[in-house]
This record gives structure tokens, C-alpha cells and sequence, in this order.
């Protein structure tokens, strides 16, 4: 099997299910007691918060575990929001996860104004236009940082100085569940106040993420009970899956090369793909500026997405139609037609995603399946 799906999930590294499986045979003590195997528990979650930080320029303190990247990225938004007395207005590129897009509404139905950043036709925000969209009254822009469906980096760095102009009470959030630990991230640099994470996209486990939160930035918590993260997350910590997710971030933290080898492949898979006529990129081409590393937007000619995505399931090849999240809804993606796609080439794209554990021989054997198919299928092409 080769697997080319890993935006929807990663398979996790071992030393991440050994952390894990330690933590919960050996030291599965409640890191909130006071004897001294629940204190050593507490001392290793500090350390994975620091291995976190680090990655993103921020203190300890500010690393907010939570349940996953969704209910962090909830978190940011709504917990923004409660602490408003009036009526704002909240910002949001077009292209965003629904763990955003959604949250966003519920900030709309609370009586707030939702505006949207139109993107250009590589996908990327149009920071000209943003001019027009961000004003004085904005409490909060929300932003990711990588495309999940075509890999496109958005320019949050300069979506945030501009914000800033505006209004400089702004928050700033990201959702950086497609780029943690694979697209470089500073919050205090870039002027990010709010960073969303999820372990599962990085070979580390399901159900738990991070909310990285800038100091000074208030929130009013969503889930309350036992005061756990600062009284932002409460909840008996989850402490095998945050050691877990410590581990997988120390893993590609020292692997250097894991970025540029998944650069590599996407070169390499694109450049034979490229060669035969029908066959469409969307979004920045490989090894562009603001091109990701690991993801690959294709729409195959004549063929709808499904069907190649099948097909090649057939030979052992996994992809996607598209995001997880949203793929058992069989709708048209939002993002591709705001590119500019038409139905039909919006219908006929799949999406590739690389990890750290694919190869380059693993690459051609998906390109040689891909172009087969390819050629087989669009033989039966609608007229």
C-alpha cells in the first residue's frame, strides 16, 4: 500500500506509540496529584510544551493543551468573542476549514459581522483586497496557514501587519494544522496571536492538539470544570497522547531533511505527472514561495475525482478527493471554485499529501499507476 493521504491522518511514528504505550502501562499516574510518579508525569508534559514552544517562538506558558485542532481553533474564536461587550466585525479568508468556517457562523448568529478575504486564482489571499475587508471595528482575522486542499502557504505574516494598521487591538488567529512542523512559524515575529495545532497530522496521536496563545491575549474558556491550562482547557490531561504528540514533534524536529525530502517528492511526482496532456495543477506550482511541502491539488481531465480515487485505491494507492472532513458530503469544494475552477475540472481533482515515511520510489510507482488509469479512464469521457 502506498498512502498519500496524509493531510486527512499520519500514521504515527513508533517511538510516538511507544511514548504512549509506556505512559499508559508504566506512568499512568493523573499529573494534576502530588506524589512524586504523578509529578514526574507533570515534568514530562512541561517538556513536550517546551519542544512545542519552541517550534513557534513562544513561552512555555502560552502551549494550551486541548482535545484537537478543532476544539482549539473553537476556542480561539469563540473565546475572542465572549470577551467583546459589542458588536464587531470577525474576518475569514474563503478558503477555510470548516473547524473555522463554522465557528465563524456561530460568531455571526451571536450577533456579530462576518466578512470574507477573497483569494486570487492560485488560491492564495489577496492582500490588496484584504484593504477593503479589515477596518477599525475588526476584533479578530482568522486565517490558515497552509491550504488543506491545495497546499497554497497564505501570506499571515503580511495579513497581520495589515490587520495591525487597522486596528491595532486586533487578534490574530491561524490555523496551522497543515503547517506545524512543516512550514516555519514564529508567532512573536509574524504577529500571531492565536496558532491551532493537531498531533494526528504529524505522526503523532488522534484527539489531542494545542492552542498556542501569545501573552496578553484574553480568552473565556469553553469547556470549564477543573481549572486545568490556566483555567482555559479544564479536563483530567490526557498525558499518554501529549507525551505522544511531544514525541512526534521531537522526531521531526530532529530529523531536518523530513521537509526537504517531502519538497523532493512533490517535485518529482508533479514533474512526471506534468508530462501528460489533461493533467492540472491547482494552486502554486512545486517549489514556489508560498507552495507547502507535502500537498498536491491535481484535477484530471474527463475523469471525475471519485472514480481515479477508486481507481487507484484499486492498485493500492491512497488519496483524497479533497478534505477528510468534508469528502463524505460529496459536495463541490468551495475553495476550487473560488480558484476559478469549473465544475467539471472541480469535480475531476484529487488530492495527494506526503508525510515523513513515503519514499521517492513510492512516488514513481503512484505516478505510473496515476498515468495508467489516467489514460484507461478518460477513454469513457462524457460527450
Amino acid at each position: 500500500m502506498i498512502y498519500l493521504d496524509n493531510s486527512a491522518t499520519t500514521r504515527p511514528f513508533d517511538s510516538v506509540i511507544d511514548a504512549m504505550d509506556r505512559c499508559m502501562r508504566e506512568n499512568y499516574f493523573n499529573a494534576s496529584a502530588a506524589y512524586k510518579p504523578a509529578v514526574d508525569v507533570d515534568r514530562a508534559m512541561r517538556e513536550c510544551r517546551r519542544a512545542i514552544a519552541a517550534q513557534l517562538g513562544i513561552q512555555e506558558s502560552g502551549v494550551i493543551f486541548t482535545g484537537g485542532g478543532t476544539e482549539s481553533d473553537n476556542l480561539a474564536i469563540l473565546g475572542v468573542a465572549e470577551t467583546l461587550r459589542q458588536s464587531a466585525n470577525f474576518v475569514c479568508s474563503a478558503i477555510e476549514h470548516p473547524a473555522v468556517a463554522e465557528t465563524i457562523h456561530r460568531v455571526e448568529q451571536m450577533g456579530h459581522t462576518v466578512r470574507v478575504l477573497p483569494i486570487d486564482v492560485r488560491g492564495v489571499v489577496d492582500l490588496a483586497a484584504c484593504e477593503t475587508v479589515i477596518d477599525e471595528h475588526t476584533a479578530l482575522v482568522s486565517c490558515m496557514q497552509v491550504s488543506n486542499e491545495t497546499g497554497a502557504i497564505q501570506p499571515v505574516e503580511e495579513l497581520a501587519k495589515l490587520a495591525r494598521r487597522k486596528n491595532p487591538n486586533v487578534r490574530v488567529h491561524v490555523d496551522g494544522v497543515q503547517g506545524f512542523m512543516r512550514v516555519p512559524m514564529h508567532m512573536e515575529r509574524m504577529g500571531v496571536d492565536l496558532y491551532a495545532l493537531s498531533g494526528h497530522k504529524i505522526h503523532g496521536p488522534k484527539g489531542i492538539g494545542v492552542l498556542a496563545v501569545r501573552p496578553g491575549v484574553r480568552l473565556i474558556p469553553q469547556i470549564t470544570g477543573g481549572g486545568q491550562e490556566k483555567g482555559l482547557r479544564s479536563g483530567t490531561y490526557n498525558s499518554p497522547a501529549i507525551l505522544g504528540l511531544g514525541e512526534a514533534v521531537k522526531t521531526l524536529a530532529a530529523d531536518r531533511k523530513a521537509v526537504e525530502r517531502m519538497r523532493a517528492m512533490k517535485a518529482h511526482l508533479w514533474a512526471v505527472l506534468s508530462q501528460e496532456e489533461g493533467i492540472r495543477l491547482n494552486g502554486p506550482k512545486p517549489g514556489e514561495t508560498d507552495s507547502a511541502p507535502h500537498i498536491l491539488s491535481l484535477s484530471f481531465d474527463g475523469v471525475r475525482g471519485e472514480v481515479m480515487r477508486n481507481a487507484l485505491e484499486g492498485e493500492g494507492v491512497l488519496v483524497s478527493t479533497g478534505s477528510a472532513c468534508a469528502s463524505h458530503k460529496q459536495k463541490v469544494s468551495p475553495t476550487l471554485r473560488a480558484m476559478g475552477l469549473s465544475q467539471a475540472q472541480a469535480d475531476g481533482t484529487v488530492r495527494v499529501s506526503l508525510g515523513a515515511m513515503n519514499t521517492m520510489d513510492e512516488m514513481d510507482e503512484a505516478a505510473r499507476h496515476m498515468l495508467a488509469l489516467y489514460r484507461m479512464l478518460r477513454q469513457f469521457k462524457r460527450r
